[in-house]
C-alpha cells in the first residue's frame, strides 16, 4: 500500500504542538529527542549526503508525553517511539561469522511508561500481532494503547474521516506497554544480504523477537520488572517459542504469557484441512465455531436461545458422534452418514445433501462461502459476524475476508496520523527526504519458512510448526509461569475449540494445568473489534497481571 508524501516538517510539528505532544522550541524546529542530528556539512559547505540504510543501521528513539484516563484513573506517561537493531540468530558481536547472512533488522516499537512508577513494581508487557509478517497496528490502535480508533461493530466502517478516542480499556493502568512491529513492518526495515532468509521464518522470527526483548530490558533497566508476553494469532505461535528461548538462552523467566486467538499446532488448522487426509481433528475442532456463526446469522433450523448452552452441546457432539463418524472413513454406513449429516445440518445450517457430498468434512473457507451463499454473501474468516458481497458466487471459498476489508483503512489512517502528529515519528530529516512509509505488512508470507525445531529435537527443523512442546518446556522449567488464553466464538481463522483442545494437550504434568486460564468472548479473532468484549478482556487481563507477580514493598 502506498502513501502520499508527508506534509512539510514545520506543518507537522506545529500541528503536533496543538495536539498535546512534546513541547516544541519553535514552530520550524524538530521536537526534542527526534533521533540523530542532521549530518555535518559537505565539503562544499552544502548539506551532507544522507542515506536511508545508514539511518536504519542505528537505533533511533523519539520521546513524547501524554496521559490516559482509564476507568476514571488518570495515568501520565512517557511514550518512546524508535527502533532497535537485531541480527540473525547465531550472530556474534565479538566474532561475526563471515559465512553467515549479513543482514540486520531495524525493528520499530512504541513503548508507554507510566510516570513515577518504580521498575521493580511495575510490570512490562511486550505486545505483537501475527501474520506472520504483520505490524502491531491492530493491538496498538484497537485494543491496548492509550488511543483507540473507532470502527463499526460487524459491518464495513465508512471511509475517512475516522475518529481517534481515548481508550478506556488500555492496559496502561496495569502494565507498561511495548508494541513491537515484526521485522520488515512499521517504520522498521530488513536490509542486507539474504535478509528474507535471515528473518522470514518461524525460528528466525522468534530469535529476532527474543533478541529484541532481551536488548530492550537491558537498555531500559527493566530486567527486574515483572515481565509478560501478549501475542495475537501467529503471535501466539511466536510467544510459545520466545517464552522458552528467553529462559533457556537469555536466563529470563516470564511471569505470564497472554495468548489471543491461538494457533500453536498448525496441524489443527481448519483452513486447509483437506490437504492432510487421515487427520480429521481440524473438522472436529472447527465445528463449534461453525455453529456459533450459524447461530449469529440465524441460519439454524431450530434457533437456540442461549449461545453458550448450545455450544456445550455442539462440543460434546464433536468429540463423540462426529469424531466416530469421521474415524469410520469410507467404511461408514449409509445410515450413519445420513444421520451425522442431519445432525450437522442442525448445528451448522448447511444443507444435508451438501454435507453428504462433502463427506461430512467442510473446511473454513467452504463454510464461509456456503452459509450465506444463497444471499450472495460471504462471511468473514477472522470474524464471522461480518459478511460482504461475494466476488465470485461460483467459487469454492471467498476471495477476500469481509472483516479485514471492513476495518483495515481505519487502522492504517489512524496510526499514520497518530505516529507523525502525536508520537513525532516517521518524518525524520535524517532519513532520505524525511518521509518514511509505515508498512502494515511485510508481505512475507509467501517467503515464510514454517519449519520449526522443537526443544531437544535432533537434526534439522521440519514440518509445519507445532509449538506446544516449546510452551510446555517454558512451563516445566519455570513452574510459576502462568498462561492466559483469550478467544472469540466467531473466529474461523483460529477456532476457539482448537485453542481449548491444545491447552488440554500441552505435554505438562497435570499439576501444572492449574496455571492455564481460558476466557472466551462474543466476538471474533480480533476480540477487541466488539467493544463489550474489549471491556471484558481488559478486566480479565488486568486481573491476570495483578495476581501473577509479587508486589514489592
Amino acid at each position: 500500500m502506498r502513501f502520499k508524501q508527508a506534509p512539510k516538517l514545520s506543518s507537522l510539528f506545529a500541528l503536533a504542538a496543538m495536539m498535546g505532544g512534546t513541547a516544541l522550541a519553535a514552530p520550524d524546529m524538530p521536537p526534542p529527542h527526534m533521533g540523530p542530528p542532521p549530518p555535518p556539512p559537505g565539503p562544499d559547505g552544502g548539506p551532507g549526503e544522507v542515506h536511508g540504510p545508514a539511518y536504519l543501521m542505528k537505533p533511533q528513539h523519539v520521546l513524547s508525553d501524554g496521559s490516559a484516563t482509564i476507568r476514571g484513573q488518570v495515568i501520565p506517561y512517557q511514550a518512546e517511539s524508535g527502533t532497535l537493531i537485531v541480527h540473525p540468530d547465531g550472530w556474534d558481536d565479538a566474532n561475526p561469522d563471515p559465512k553467515a547472512p549479513q543482514a540486520v533488522a531495524s525493528i520499530f516499537y512504541v513503548a508507554y511508561f507510566k510516570k513515577g512508577a518504580h521498575p521493580e513494581n511495575r510490570p512490562i508487557t511486550f505486545i505483537y500481532n501475527g501474520g506472520p509478517g504483520s505490524s502491531t497496528v491492530w493491538l496498538h490502535m484497537g485494543a491496548l494503547g492509550p488511543k483507540r480508533v473507532v470502527t463499526s461493530d460487524d459491518v464495513h466502517t465508512p471511509a475517512a474521516p475516522y475518529k481517534l478516542v481515548d481508550n478506556d480499556d488500555s492496559l496502561l493502568d496495569s502494565t507498561d506497554l511495548v508494541f513491537i512491529d515484526a521485522p520488515g513492518t512499521g517504520f522498521g526495515r530488513v536490509i542486507g544480504k539474504d535478509r528474507d532468509k535471515a528473518f522470514y521464518g518461524t525460528d528466525p522470527d522468534a530469535a529476532a523477537f527474543t533478541d529484541f526483548i532481551a536488548q530492550f530490558l537491558a537498555r531500559h533497566g527493566r530486567y527486574n520488572s515483572p515481565k509478560y508476553l501478549f501475542g495475537e494469532s501467529y503471535g501466539t505461535t511466536r510467544s510459545a517459542i520466545v517464552a522458552n528461548a528467553l529462559a533457556s538462552e537469555k536466563g529470563i523467566d516470564l511471569n505470564g504469557v497472554i495468548l489471543l486467538s491461538q494457533i500453536l499446532n498448525y496441524g489443527n488448522s481448519i483452513d486447509r484441512a483437506q490437504n492432510n487426509p487421515s487427520n480429521d481433528q481440524p473438522y472436529v475442532l472447527g465445528l463449534p465455531s461453525f455453529a456459533a456463526t450459524a447461530w449469529y446469522h440465524h441460519k439454524l433450523p431450530d434457533q437456540p436461545a442461549d449461545l453458550k448452552t448450545f455450544l456445550a452441546e455442539v462440543e460434546h457432539f464433536a468429540l463423540t458422534d462426529y469424531t466416530s463418524a469421521l474415524q469410520d472413513g469410507t467404511g461408514i454406513s449409509d445410515e450413519k452418514l445420513k444421520a451425522t449429516a442431519e445432525k450437522l445440518h442442525r448445528y451448522t445450517g448447511l444443507p444435508v445433501d451438501y454435507l453428504i457430498k462433502a463427506d461430512l468434512r467442510v473446511n473454513g473457507g467452504e463454510f464461509a462461502k456456503t452459509l450465506l451463499g444463497e444471499e450472495g454473501q460471504d462471511t468473514g474468516r477472522l470474524d464471522s459476524r461480518f459478511s460482504g458481497p461475494s466476488l465470485d458466487p461460483l467459487a469454492q471459498r471467498p476471495a477476500y475476508d469481509p472483516q479485514s476489508a471492513a476495518m483495515e483503512s481505519a487502522y492504517v489512517a489512524a496510526f499514520n496520523d497518530y505516529a507523525r502528529k502525536t508520537l513525532h515519528y516517521g518524518a525524520d530529516p535524517s532519513f532520505g527526504d524525511g518521509y518514511m512509509e509505515y508498512r502494515v505488512s511485510a508481505h512475507s508470507i509467501g517467503k515464510w519458512s514454517f519449519t520449526h525445531k522443537q526443544p531437544d529435537q535432533r537434526g534439522a527443523a521440519r514440518g509445519e510448526p507445532n509449538v506446544l512442546p516449546d510452551l510446555a518446556m517454558a512451563m516445566k522449567t519455570n513452574p510459576s509461569l502462568q498462561v492466559m488464553l483469550n478467544q472469540g466464538y466467531y473466529d474461523l481463522g483460529t477456532p476457539y475449540f482448537e485453542g481449548v483442545y491444545e491447552m488440554r494437550h500441552l505435554p505438562i504434568p497435570r499439576a501444572l494445568a492449574k496455571n492455564v486460564e481460558i476466557r472466551q468472548y462474543a466476538s471474533g479473532h480480533m476480540v477487541y473489534a466488539h467493544l463489550p468484549a474489549l471491556k471484558e478482556m481488559h478486566d480479565n487481563v488486568s486481573q491476570f497481571i495483578a495476581r501473577t507477580h509479587p508486589k514489592s514493598s
